[in-house]
């Protein structure tokens, strides 16, 4: 893939200066893929997968233009290289105002996640015994009747250069997996999850984040909690004050923080699909003075942890709320300028296929200096809730509706872990909610989770983004149980 990389990158430069081209970059990606779904005891699939090709990405006069090919012959990468530049030119003449790149520091280097084991290497008799032992478990009280698994694990091996002279290698693992179990009654059909919701949880790593979940130990707190949820009771509607678990605040930052900061949403360039931005402005009051958020390119194991950006811009850490005032937004090279600011590092593409946008990182809520206990102490008649369920946030990310696996109550300052409530749903607009944040829980408590599944740009490209918070406590949260 070296070889390929300098062979596109010494055309593109020849062809680039030829026709007047301002820039061009190129990225060889090769992405291997397993996943396995284990369901009722049985192996229902295992699927492997390798992809492989080249994106060429040129600006003519201010102009993007793409093309890309899974052939690796000289000949059609010139051909590849070519049509991206006529794309281009045809742009420009389609006239509009264009971009422009901000400078940044050019780049020669090489990054690999950190793994401890390959998972790769790693038999399959020894991932699917750790299913079986799940499966057993959790099926062995017969109002059980469907446990589902998955365990997925990726390689992307990528190069980038560009005329500019940055050349980067970058190798990435992306661990993960979990659980769900669904229980039946004659009135009702309840499940739980484990790690988390959504086919579990992945982050950057190898094999070791599947053993240190501990799969096993956990099915029977699993088996426990959806047999409750079974006979629980609901929540009748109101106003509560709320403690929000990791999981669910993961997205809940996701859907009414990250999507809202991605630049290119706010200026409009995805308005036609995936929406706009009520947060419209740099230094609007977002929420209170106990939210501070931060995009992290860097942290270890988070699933949006990469060394450098499909611009070649080196990961960061930068606030983009602090004590709860919008400061700066999700960014690319072709973005940040409109703003007159760096970019942030935050522009991805999902395969060789498609163009760079701007995608989450790991987007973060920072740790408060509060302990769990001091937030529920200052509870009288609230609810925890963990672990989502489902979503749904209006194109401007304001109006939203999120309901969770579960809800335990809290009656005097005390969390009653046996007195569960089955379907909490609560809701909200952005801005009031994100005020109404009153407290977050200390380093102690905060987690760290992935989002495998962001969907954004036309045409669609899917994400592994990551969030990381603490429990938080919001005050006044209306509340009901379906």
């Amino acid at each position: 893939m070296r070889e390929i990389t300098e062979i596109a990158i010494n055309i593109l430069k020849e062809e680039c200066k030829k026709e007047n081209v301002d820039y061009g970059d190129v990225r060889v990606v090769s992405e291997e893929q397993e996943e396995i779904v284990y369901k009722n005891g049985k192996v229902e699939n295992i699927l492997n997968t390798l992809e492989a090709g080249i994106g060429i990405r040129v600006m003519y006069k201010g102009f993007w233009g793409f093309a890309s090919t899974n052939d690796f012959s000289v000949d059609n990468i010139y051909k590849t290289i070519k049509k991206a530049i006529t794309i281009a030119k045809i742009s420009f003449n389609v006239g509009g105002s264009g971009f422009s790149l901000t400078e940044e520091e050019v780049y020669v280097d090489e990054y690999i996640t950190k793994i401890l084991i390959d998972p790769f290497t790693v038999p399959m008799d020894k991932k699917i015994e750790i299913m079986e032992k799940v499966d057993k478990i959790l099926r062995s009280d017969n109002r059980i009747k469907l446990v589902h698994q998955t365990m997925s694990f990726i390689k992307i091996d990528k190069y980038f250069a560009s005329t500019e002279g940055a050349f980067i290698h970058q190798i990435v693992y992306q661990s993960g997996g979990g659980y769900t179990a669904y229980a039946f009654s004659d009135e009702d059909m309840q499940f739980r999850s484990y790690p988390a919701s959504h086919g579990g949880n992945m982050l950057t790593g190898g094999f070791e984040i599947i053993l240190e979940q501990n799969w096993e130990d956990n099915a029977h707190l699993v088996k426990d909690e959806v047999l409750k949820l079974l006979y629980a009771k609901k929540i009748e509607m109101g106003e509560y004050d709320i403690i929000i678990g990791t999981h669910q605040m993961a997205l809940q930052i996701h859907e009414s923080v990250g999507h809202a900061l991605e630049l290119d949403r706010v200026l409009g360039f995805e308005a036609s699909y995936a929406g706009t931005s009520w947060a419209d402005k740099i230094g609007i009051k977002f929420g209170s003075e106990y939210m501070n958020i931060v995009q992290d390119g860097t942290i270890e194991r988070g699933l949006g942890t990469f060394g450098y950006d499909d611009d070649g811009v080196k990961a960061k850490k930068e606030f983009l709320i602090k004590e709860g005032i919008l400061v700066n937004y999700l960014s690319s090279r072709d973005s940040a300028g409109f703003i007159n600011k760096k970019s942030t590092g935050a522009s991805r593409a999902s395969s060789y296929r498609r163009m760079p946008i701007v995608r989450m990182t790991n987007v973060n809520l920072l740790p408060g200096d509060k302990d769990l206990e001091e937030l529920i102490f200052d509870i009288k008649d609230g609810f925890y809730l963990e672990t989502n369920k489902s979503w749904s946030i209006d194109q401007r990310r304001l109006n939203f509706q999120f309901s969770t696996e579960i809800a335990y109550k809290i009656r005097n300052g005390k969390l009653i872990k046996d007195e569960v409530y089955k379907n909490p749903v609560y809701y909200g607009i952005s801005p009031q909610f994100w005020n109404s944040l009153d407290g977050v829980a200390n380093e102690k408590y905060w987690k760290l989770w992935g989002v495998p599944n962001c969907g954004k740009g036309e045409p669609g490209q899917t994400a592994r983004v990551g969030h990381g918070s603490s429990p938080c406590r919001f005050r006044k949260v209306k509340l009901f149980s379906i």
